[in-house]
């Protein structure tokens, strides 16, 4: 079942997918029509998901599921897990990746590889300042408070010296 993200409880289990990519403006609606259709008919062992979704600076896709009236199951996850792999093949984008990082320099958002994160830290391309986006948070919660922090605020910050 389908629900605006922002209804959703705070301590609703989120995935974050990051697109290598900013996505186009006529991507953005044909985005929202498939996410809308996919979650309105997403459930877990014959139970329907109560699912939302956002796509945070036209960048990343968030879903996010009211555990309180049900959980996701394994074939539930790896149902939605098929639905983003075909996201990423219509759309010719990068979201399962997990060896990258984005982050933000002034005004723009920078999608790299964690080897050249790494490297950046070395020369101080990057800082303990830097915003990244922690996409392992996983509760709507720490979404809000804990996703797009100092580089030092999360598990980046073990690259920096």
């Amino acid at each position: 079942m389908l629900v605006p993200f922002d209804q959703l409880p705070e301590e609703a289990r989120i995935w974050i997918y990051p697109s290598d990519r900013p996505f186009r403006s006529d991507e953005i609606l044909q985005l929202e029509q498939a996410l809308s259709d996919f979650l309105a008919q997403w459930t877990a062992h014959n139970q329907s998901l109560e699912a939302g979704f956002v796509l945070p600076h036209d960048r990343f896709i968030v879903i996010g599921i009211n555990q309180e009236t049900a959980h996701a199951s394994g074939c539930s996850i790896d149902s939605s897990v098929r639905f983003i792999q075909e996201l990423e093949e219509k759309f010719e984008i990068v979201l399962l990746d997990k060896m990258n990082v984005t982050f933000k320099q002034g005004d723009y958002f920078v999608h790299k590889q964690l080897s050249d994160f790494r490297k950046m830290a070395k020369s101080k391309s990057v800082t303990k300042e830097t915003i990244v986006f922690n996409n392992l948070v996983d509760t709507k919660s720490d979404f809000k408070n804990n996703w797009e922090i100092p580089a030092e605020q999360s598990w980046h910050g073990r690259f920096m010296s």
